[in-house]
């Protein structure tokens, strides 16, 4: 059962909240000054207390801040008279949840308390969240230096700073919209607000297992199946969400090609990549007078099994970012991407000993090529 201190100098007020609280199932301590509210505090260590502001010797202001200097996370209701609206105000600033007035409505003291519990039930789920978060990090950081698979220590190191903090920016955001959602007592602050924790602790999470992917030597998974394959299941999966951007996505396969002997689960994933990238670059692009269009095509060049191209009409490149997006944790979506994307892809593409190459132009767009050769990979 949740502990509440109550601390007034009017045992009247002490009673009658002694009788509200404990019909709302809570554990009642009082206490009828600030000195013996702060023996109680530290003795029983109640997460939520309600204190009246004026009290003879330390008021309630004062044993505010003492009590978050002791437990940060406890939260407080201030008891204030009407003519007191100035000093309740004032609490605010030293981190008072809420306040209420006297005499005392059962309806508001009922609204506040629920404010307090869904501040303290966030409060423990970020908690939670981030130390679940602090330890995958540690884990899989731990492994990483183990594997010691990263040659450029320095770059990566520097690298993975900058992403992992791209995503805690996300969840302090995510913060900062849930603890304004609390006090604006608005419900579709806090669900936004826990939304972008949700999204950036997946990115995280992916992040880690991307970098671990990186950081494994693996044989790709070699199958002897149909290049378009995996083409043909990436059309369909982002079909739709092109579709909802209003850029045209289309798919030129050719019908010639024969199967050959490659990782299709690998290569699925190279060209989702290289497709989201054209999306994120077309949508990024003003397109006052054209609209957004990616094309995904196969062709069957000479001595190479399958070649692919993804090309889009987006923003482009200019050379330096060319030379630069295959290096480890570049991005040129700032914070918003990890520069995981195209490191995964060229290694995926050096395993089956392929080769990838771009072309691109600022506000012109971009093609990105793909080959495979013809006999890596086959059995005998």
């Amino acid at each position: 059962m949740d502990k509440i201190l109550v601390i007034d100098d009017e045992r009247a007020t002490l009673a009658m909240l002694g009788l509200l609280l404990r019909a709302y199932g809570y554990t009642v301590l009082t206490a009828e000054n600030a000195v013996a509210g702060l023996e109680v505090f530290e003795k029983e260590k109640p997460l939520i207390v309600l204190t009246d502001i004026k009290m003879p010797g330390m008021d309630g202001i004062q044993l505010l801040q003492r009590i978050k200097e002791l437990n940060q996370d406890a939260e407080v209701i201030m008891i204030t008279g009407h003519g007191d609206i100035e000093l309740a105000i004032q609490s605010m600033k030293f981190d008072a949840t809420d306040f209420i007035t006297k005499p005392i409505n059962s309806d508001v003291l009922e609204i506040a308390l629920k404010r307090v519990n869904e501040k303290i039930t966030m409060k423990a789920a970020i908690r939670n969240y981030t130390e679940n978060l602090e330890k995958l990090v540690e884990e899989k950081s731990r492994k990483l230096v183990e594997a010691e698979r990263l040659a450029a220590v320095g770059q990566t190191v520097a690298g993975l700073a900058h992403a992992i903090k791209n995503v805690t920016s996300g969840l302090t955001g995510g913060v900062y919209v849930i603890e304004t959602g609390v006090e604006l007592d608005d419900p579709v602050y806090r669900s936004q607000g826990w939304e972008m924790i949700k999204r950036n602790i997946g990115r995280i999470e992916k992040m880690v297992l991307d970098l671990l992917s990186y950081a494994k030597d693996r044989q790709p998974a070699y199958q002897f199946c149909d290049p378009n394959l995996p083409a043909k299941e990436v059309f369909d999966l982002m079909r739709s969400r092109a579709e909802g951007k209003n850029i045209a996505f289309t798919c030129d396969l050719s019908p010639n090609i024969p199967k050959a002997w490659f990782d299709p689960e690998g290569i699925h994933r190279c060209l989702l990549n290289l497709v989201t990238n054209g999306l994120e670059a077309c949508s990024e692009h003003d397109f006052a007078d054209k609209g957004g269009e990616i094309l995904l095509r196969s062709v069957k060049p000479d001595g190479w099994a399958v070649e692919y191209q993804v090309k889009d009409n987006g923003a482009g490149m200019d050379r330096e970012t060319v030379n630069k997006v295959f290096k480890r944790f570049f991005s040129t979506k700032g914070s918003k991407g990890t520069g995981l994307g195209l490191m995964m892809t060229k290694k995926t593409i050096d395993e089956h000993k392929g080769l990838i190459e771009l072309s691109s132009e600022p506000n012109k767009g971009t093609t990105f090529t793909v080959r495979l050769p013809e006999k890596h990979g086959a059995p005998g």
